[in-house]
């Protein structure tokens, strides 16, 4: 399958808009057919009309889902469910799976091989019934936490074990370990093995498609360009590869196969992994900064994977080099959503930083992001790992890092609803007996008690579950996709999420933080204060969701407290109350299995189911409204929207343990014609950084043109926007995402 053609030489600009063109319209096409995507602009391309099913499913949460199958493709199940779990069927399932795959190839881009279904769509029974899941469901659904009971990946793998021994040579060392440890771990090896095998003939299929390509092709430079792809191809169906340009072969199918198998968008630390390969091109005279750059922009073009740039290495030295910024500008070049990250620090190259600016400003289209490396190197190093060892801590996800293969994390998959544990709080508070039959009045510190019991219980509910992970994960659906590129797993016979691997840091973050930071402050001011309300009116009043003109006046009064962001309030106090208790609770103790969480503040996509779930707040949110995103201070906390005073405000509520709470701005295209503007930016992103900030969600949007596609996203179907950690075409998003964004902007 080719998606273009040509009938004279391109050169790489003209290659740049060709693929360009064709992603668009591939997106263009999935929005049609599938409908909106409220996740990662994800690079898979649909099947081919006469081979792709479209089947209408609810997805676990309620919500309505659009599954896109290979026709006549059948999973043989292992479990009269008909869910097929354990390693070797979930490998065999997958295998079949690429064997059955259509080939990919775009005779303009330079690297072959595209994924066009989920493996996820195939999975309609999450879990063996008969198994005991015993309270937790019910924990979780009183304070509606997203809780991974059966998580998938969100750690990260080590790419450099694959680029060495090849997918022959992982084969290989399957076939040793399962000799060593015979039949009692043969069904995880079985797993693997066929894994490797049905990406080993996905990869030859496409070898030999690309030949026969070649051979048609009339064009001198198109057929080279096929000709060099199925020579590289087949070789990489069994050896590592030797050149800048294989290696990013071989990364790419790593990532289609591992996004295929589980949606991991893991990468890290992609200019340590390709410096050996670009040297070496580059010392021989076979490879320019530019040929380098496009190759780059087509493993990115066919996933929007998670890298870091620059940063130490484990001895403290900036790694910052010549592939990192070719690495940035493949990015810049290609201009659609990815999730490349800046590293900035005090003893990090600024010119990353200054250059990552500079692309904001000329893209806007939400990339870079930038990343506090050295803050989260020293969180990290809080829970007693060396900081050789956390240097080695890689971005690999829309907020999180992990050590490459060493550590299994489920970062950014568990959540604390901050707002639902304050309204289970306030219940529980406005529910005891009335003062008149003993009782004492509510007051704000019987709230908080209520909070920190509820929120313990919370948090306690979350250990539970990441217990309960490691013990059955691997016995449903195991992580054999990055088992391959993980530091023993293969050795072990052990899956990465049942003690595979060294190290296990469960991220826990909190979502919601200025709903309830607000909500605390408006009670504060308007009932224990001024005694505006009696506590009685409030519970009457959230009750009703603010109903009636007499409810609009309350509601509009709670809401117009100063609020977290707004610099020296009590909200921010409040904020800083709340977030120092969630850490408290989370570092008081490991899980009762030993395991390791580390807190956070980050809601990724769930600001709107969690709000959804949650009652009226005393911030004057509306029942089912979405919470506030992240650390982020409610859009409008000030009228002037100062982002130095939301700067101040989200280092003041960081964590400090290696998980980070990262900031969410928006900034106005314009400041680039104002003298000294990119300059201003550019300070202000340090400033952030050198108070203690750790990641940086950047976007630059003309607020009218956002607006416009708001009103009809046709009119600006390339519009790209950074969502919180993922970056998507605006187009691409329902309309309940669309609005978070267009709040940001008009509100910010």
């Amino acid at each position: 399958m080719s998606s273009s053609s040509s009938a004279i030489a391109l050169g790489y600009r003209e290659r740049y808009d060709a693929l360009r063109a064709t992603k668009l319209a591939q997106t263009l096409e999935k929005q049609r057919v599938v409908g909106s995507m409220d996740h990662d602009d994800w690079g898979m391309i649909l099947p081919p009309e006469d081979q792709r099913e479209i089947v209408q499913a609810i997805s676990t949460s309620g919500m309505p889902i659009t599954d896109v199958l290979l026709k006549g493709f059948e999973i043989r199940p292992n479990h009269p469910s008909g869910g097929f779990f354990g390693a070797k069927a979930v490998g065999e399932n997958f295998s079949a799976l690429m064997r059955a795959h259509p080939v990919y190839i775009d005779p303009l881009g330079s690297l072959a091989g595209g994924y066009m279904v989920n493996f996820s769509s195939y999975r309609k029974v999450s879990h063996p019934p008969e198994m005991d899941l015993g309270d937790l469901p019910e924990r979780i659904a009183r304070y509606r936490l997203a809780a991974p009971l059966f998580g998938q990946q969100h750690f990260c793998q080590d790419m450099a074990i694959g680029l060495e021994l090849g997918f022959g040579g992982l084969l290989a060392q399957v076939r040793t370990y399962r000799q060593r440890h015979g039949a009692e771990k043969a069904g995880f090896y079985d797993g693997l093995e066929a894994l490797l095998l049905g990406l080993q003939d996905w990869i030859g299929r496409t070898a030999s498609a690309a030949r026969d390509m070649a051979a048609a092709q009339e064009e001198t430079w198109l057929r080279q360009n096929l000709q060099e792809m199925a020579e590289m191809n087949s070789w990489l169906v069994e050896n590592p590869p030797r050149t800048f340009r294989e290696a990013c072969q071989w990364v790419l199918w790593y990532l289609i196969m591992a996004r295929m198998y589980n949606g991991s968008g893991s990468c890290g630390r992609l200019d340590l992994l390709l410096t050996p390969y670009y040297e070496r091109d580059v010392a021989a005279g076979i490879l320019s900064d530019e040929e380098a750059e496009f190759h780059v922009a087509n493993v990115l073009l066919r996933d929007t994977t998670y890298l870091q740039l620059g940063g130490p290495d484990e001895t403290g030295r900036d790694v910052t080099n010549r592939v990192s910024y070719i690495i940035l500008e493949a990015a810049h070049k290609l201009r659609i959503p990815t999730n490349v990250g800046v590293s900035v620090g005090p003893n990090v190259d600024p010119g990353l930083l200054r250059r990552g600016v500079e692309i904001q400003f000329e893209d806007k289209a939400g990339t870079p992001k930038f990343l506090g490396i050295e803050n989260m190197i020293a969180g990290f190093s809080r829970n007693g790992l060396p900081v050789e060892l956390a240097r080695q801590r890689a971005y690999a996800g829309c907020h999180w890092f992990a050590l490459p293969g060493r550590e299994y994390c489920l970062n950014d998959c568990g959540k604390v609803n901050l707002a639902k544990v304050f309204e289970v709080a306030l219940d529980d508070l406005l529910a005891s007996p009335a003062p008149e039959r003993g009782a004492a009045e509510p007051s704000l510190e019987a709230l908080w008690e209520r909070f920190s019991a509820h929120l313990r219980a919370a948090v306690d509910t979350m250990a539970d579950v990441y217990d309960f992970h490691v013990r059955h994960k691997h016995e449903v659906f195991p992580e054999l996709a990055l088992d391959l590129c993980s530091h023993g797993p293969i050795e072990r016979g052990l899956d990465a999420s049942a003690h595979g691997v060294d190290y296990y840091n469960f991220g826990l973050d909190a979502a919601g933080l200025a709903t309830v930071a607000d909500s605390f402050a408006a009670i504060e001011q308007r009932i224990v204060g001024e005694g505006q309300l009696s506590w009685a009116q409030l519970k009457a009043l959230l009750d009703s969701d603010w109903a009636g003109p007499e409810g609009e006046r309350a509601r509009l009064m709670m809401h117009s407290i100063p609020r977290f962001g707004s610099g020296g309030s009590r909200a921010d106090a409040w904020a800083v109350r709340v977030t120092e208790e969630f850490v408290r609770l989370v570092k008081a103790r490991p899980t009762p299995e030993g395991h390791n969480m580390i807190p956070g503040h980050f809601s990724w996509a769930n600001t709107i189911p969690m709000g959804r779930e949650t009652g009226a707040t005393p911030n004057g949110r509306h029942a089912g409204a979405p919470i506030s995103h992240g650390a982020n201070p409610d859009p409008g906390f000030r009228r002037d929207g100062a982002p130095s005073a939301m700067a101040q405000a989200i280092a003041s509520v960081q964590c400090g343990w290696g998980n980070s709470s990262p900031m969410q701005i928006e900034l106005d295209p314009g400041l680039a014609r104002d003298e000294g503007g990119l300059e201003s930016v550019y300070h202000l992103l340090k400033t952030h950084v050198d108070l203690g900030g750790t990641q940086i969600n950047l976007n630059v949007m003309d607020a009218d043109k956002v607006l416009e596609a708001h009103r009809d996203p046709a009119k600006y179907p390339d519009l790209v926007v950074r969502v919180t950690g993922f970056s998507a075409y605006f187009a691409s998003l329902s309309p309940e995402f669309r609005q978070i964004v267009v709040d940001r902007i008009l509100r910010g």
